[in-house]
């Protein structure tokens, strides 16, 4: 075998590889409505981007919508990085909502390391970390989703009465050491049984009535463009500073 057919071989090889790839990588890119370049043609489109981009949200949030694609959700079902504003100009930012047969589910999602303390009633729960020598106090996510959903339903009179239920979450490598007093309707996960925890809200509850499904649809839709408006992420900072008084402290 002389060293020119060897050499003929392995372009051939070569060739067929790139054609391959190229047909994979198409359909993939025809699969989640993007177009084919150079570079997608280097870097396969991630699942989440059939619902999502990579500048949006978190990488455990675009995480967690792969994961529920490739559990079999469809992307139609799925909203990512949400944005609601009220009546009186304040805005609400919500990492995911699924609808389901039984209602929406609002997932708050939580990147944390350590040991995990609260009270579903306490205004605040305590992260524990490096052996116990950082504490770290942060809002209640209950709570915090609960104003989630109160912000959602006062989208329409449909949402006012559409079913929701709170699922909170935690990424990382955190340890849910003593939570309890969760509320009712409300649900709490670390990331690996989060699915599981999805399929236990659908089954454990009655289908919900949908008046207007095309109605829901538009509502969350027009949410998940709002956060990609800048100037309400602006806004939407501005008002967790006002909240805390950070604009207020001089040091």
């Amino acid at each position: 075998m002389t060293t020119e057919f060897v050499l003929f071989m392995l372009l051939v090889a070569v060739i067929l590889i790139l054609i391959y790839r190229y047909y994979t990588v198409n359909a993939r890119c025809e699969e989640v409505g993007q177009e084919l370049t150079w570079h997608t043609y280097w870097h396969k489109p991630e699942l989440y981007e059939m619902v999502t981009t990579p500048e949006r949200g978190t990488p455990s949030e675009r995480h967690l919508v792969s994961h529920l694609l490739a559990s079999g959700f469809k992307p139609t079902a799925i909203y990512h990085d949400l944005m609601v504003q009220s009546n009186n100009g304040k805005t609400t930012q919500i990492d995911i909502v699924v609808a389901t047969d039984a209602g929406l589910i609002v997932i708050e999602v939580k990147d944390f390391s350590g040991w995990i303390f609260g009270k579903g009633n306490q205004d605040y729960w305590t992260q524990v970390s490096g052996y116990g020598r950082y504490k770290n106090r942060f809002y209640n996510p209950f709570k915090q989703n609960e104003g989630h959903i109160k912000a959602l339903r006062g989208l329409s009179s449909q949402m006012a009465t559409l079913p929701m239920y709170s699922l909170v979450v935690f990424a990382g490598d955190c340890e849910l050491k003593d939570v309890t007093f969760i509320p009712h309707n409300s649900y709490l996960s670390t990331f690996y049984r989060s699915i599981e925890a999805v399929y236990d809200i659908i089954e454990s509850h009655p289908s919900a009535h949908y008046t207007d499904r095309w109605e829901v649809a538009n509502l969350l839709k027009a949410a998940v463009e709002s956060g990609a408006n800048s100037y309400l992420q602006e806004q939407h900072v501005y008002g967790i500073h006002d909240m805390l008084g950070t604009n207020r402290r001089y040091e």
